[in-house]
């Protein structure tokens, strides 16, 4: 055994329930190989026959995993059909959301509309005003990327103080999938646009259509028109057969069942970009046009709905990072409420605009800590505190709260959403 592992504890030392020299500190209820009847007996999975490959011939989550679901919280809206339900973050690793765990976002419901019944007009500002089939979007060459979506509410109910115990709820609003689909541009071209216009106006086909205007630069740059996600169909709620994927903005630019494109040479200023998704200041004044995500992270484990359960040892502190401005470059992790930093571990390097899975393989020692991530990305920007977002922001807001989050961890191993000021 070299010098450095009699200093540092092993896993298998911790694992096996040793005493750390000097520390005193052991794990309880670690199950042994030796005489654990799992390992010894045979067990009643093993004495017969499982299901056949048609047992379920669209794959489920097996159901010792039925609590990893979407959630809502019913006070934050009069219904719920229009309202929003959270993304199990605290329960999923790696970067890509299953779309069965994706979190939703309506404005008037989720719509039932079949592909044959599908249409997508582009008109306004064009040579040749275009109606298009579902069957048409497939014919276009097509490209894949994988994006996050974030709604600009999310974490919004923080901005007073922390409120809501779990990073599902603090910070659920958010997804991250593969998309297939046609660059708009493509579209754009197919019906002659007119280079002097500067924007476009999205709708949807469900009642509440969504409405928004978006820069023409955006649109020839990265947005998608989608009709698949992670491999397969979209699901209902996430706008099949055919969404917007508008890449770092914010979600409700996102239309789903997309029906309209209109080229126009100035913003429509629709309900939902003048009375909503603006950022009312202390003033009273509100900003317009924050589309961008800005960077941000939080830690999912440990978190209050994923509490320290082995007790004190080797533990894996992990959470996602993220930014409408490009790749995440460093995530910083602080145990002590923001004194002191330790680079995390990326688990691969950042992609632009997706989620970046960062790891601190770490030992604790059973004391409390005020778990804290701090994320960077390519362009310099550096994740802020409540503190510096409130200086220029105050407290009024309800969008854009991309704030470092604290999670009081306890002696125990369960964890609180607090605010560190």
């Amino acid at each position: 055994m070299s010098k450095g592992s009699k200093t540092t504890p092993s896993r298998r030392q911790f694992l096996s329930g040793a005493a750390v020299a000097g520390a005193g500190l052991a794990v309880a209820g670690t199950a042994r190989a030796a005489g654990d009847p799992l390992i010894t007996e045979v067990q009643s999975w093993a004495r017969g026959l499982g299901d056949g490959v048609d047992a379920t011939p669209y794959g489920l989550p097996i159901k010792y995993e039925t609590d990893v679901i979407r959630r809502n919280v019913p006070w934050l809206t009069a219904d719920s059909i229009s309202s929003v339900n959270f993304t199990p973050i605290h329960a999923l690793d790696g970067t890509i959301t299953p779309q069965g765990c994706a979190f939703e976002r309506h404005h008037s419901g989720a719509i039932e509309l079949a592909k044959d019944d599908y249409r997508l007009m582009i008109n306004g500002l064009v040579e040749t005003p275009l109606v298009f089939t579902y069957a048409d979007l497939e014919r276009f060459p097509r490209v894949n990327h994988v994006y996050f979506l974030e709604c600009a509410a999310n974490t919004g109910m923080e901005w007073a103080g922390a409120q809501l115990n779990g990073a599902q709820f603090t910070h659920g609003m958010i997804h991250n999938m593969e998309y297939s689909g046609v660059p708009l541009k493509t579209l754009l071209e197919e019906a002659g646009y007119d280079t002097a216009a500067k924007w476009i106006y999205v709708e949807g086909a469900d009642a509440s259509s969504n409405g928004r205007s978006i820069p023409m630069d955006k649109a020839l740059d990265d947005v998608l028109v989608a009709f698949k996600a992670n491999g397969e169909a979209l699901r209902k709620e996430h706008g099949y057969p055919v969404r917007l994927v508008v890449p770092g903005w914010e979600g409700n630019l996102w239309v789903k069942w997309l029906r309209r494109i209109e080229v126009t040479d100035a913003p429509v200023e629709s309900r939902e970009e003048t009375s909503k998704y603006t950022d009312t200041l202390d003033d009273g004044t509100s900003r317009k046009w924050t589309w961008v995500m800005d960077a941000k992270s939080i830690i999912t484990s440990p978190s209050p709905q994923a509490p320290i359960q082995h007790g004190p040892g080797p533990m894996v502190i992990t959470g996602l990072a993220w930014s409408g401005r490009g790749a995440i470059t460093r995530v910083d992790v602080s145990k002590d409420g923001g004194k002191n930093w330790e680079p995390a571990r990326l688990a691969k390097p950042g992609e632009r605009m997706a989620l970046t899975r960062f790891y601190l393989d770490t030992i604790w020692d059973g004391q409390e800590m005020l778990l804290q991530a701090r994320a960077m990305d390519e362009t310099g920007y550096v994740q802020p505190t409540k503190a510096q977002l409130r200086e220029v922001r105050g407290e009024n807001s309800i969008y854009h709260n991309n704030c470092i989050q604290t999670w009081w961890v306890q002696e125990q191993g369960q964890v609180e959403n607090v605010e560190v000021s």
